[in-house]
Order: structure tokens, then C-alpha cells, then sequence
């Protein structure tokens, strides 16, 4: 898949680091456990500084999704892109695509189990999505 490649910041480095390693890392506050995502220093239940990246399951649910059928460059302008809302298992939503399916309504039923995978664009690993193997449900 093409398309830009991000560009860390100070506050994104740590999850860009866990991908490189084909590990999804979202932060959890030590003080009251919770998992959250995007990256703050803070955490947004209880306003603790003690927080900390942890890796995650990098399994999940899909909760919404568009397919786009007209992408933009530097996205490949023939190729559908599914931009999905995804439910992780530890309970942070996040932007992410899926792959590996056909990009129609009838393949991305809502609720769908997915895991996550890595896609290397330029010097990054993105994690994306895929849907869950029957044999690691």
C-alpha cells in the first residue's frame, strides 16, 4: 500500500518504536491502569503522570469504516483504501486501515475481529488491521 509516511514527534516515538518491532504499544496509567491512545502525558481518567507504554494485544473489533474508492497521491488513486475505527481488546479506539479483504460492505461487517499486522512504508512499519484467523479466535 502507498501512501505518506508519518513523522514521529517526542510524544509518538515510543509507539513508532513498538511498531517497528511489529509490536502495537498504546500507554497505560500506572495509578489506575487504564489503557489509552493517542499519546499524552497524562492520563485522561485520573489525571496521573505516571504512565507508561505497554505492549497490547493488537487484537480488536472494528467499530465503524469508509471505504475510499478515490484516494488521493501520494495514496494509490486506483486502489479502495478501508479507513476503520477499530476497538482495541484493552478498550482505546484507534484510526487505523484494513487490509487483506476485499474492500466491500459485505466483508467488513461491524464487529468484526481483527489483529493487527505491520505494512512497511518508507523507514516506518504502520500497523494496520487485519481480520482474525479463525485458528487464533
Amino acid at each position: 500500500m502507498t501512501g505518506p509516511v508519518p513523522v514521529p514527534t517526542p510524544a509518538t516515538t515510543p509507539y513508532w518504536e513498538g511498531a517497528q518491532r511489529e509490536e502495537l504499544t498504546i500507554q497505560q496509567c500506572q495509578s489506575c491502569t487504564q489503557h489509552y491512545f493517542y499519546p499524552r502525558p497524562f492520563c485522561p481518567y485520573c489525571n496521573s503522570d505516571d504512565v507508561v507504554w505497554t505492549p497490547v494485544s493488537g487484537r480488536g473489533r472494528l467499530l465503524s469504516y469508509v471505504i475510499n474508492y478515490r484516494p488521493t497521491p501520494p495514496f494509490d488513486a486506483e486502489t479502495p483504501i478501508v479507513v476503520a475505527l477499530v476497538e482495541l481488546e484493552e478498550g482505546p479506539h484507534l484510526m487505523s486501515n484494513v487490509i487483506g479483504v476485499d474492500p466491500t460492505p459485505e466483508n467488513l461487517p461491524l464487529d468484526l475481529q481483527l489483529e493487527v499486522t505491520f505494512v512497511e512504508r518508507g523507514d516506518l512499519k504502520l500497523p494496520m488491521f487485519t481480520p482474525l484467523q479463525e485458528s487464533a479466535r
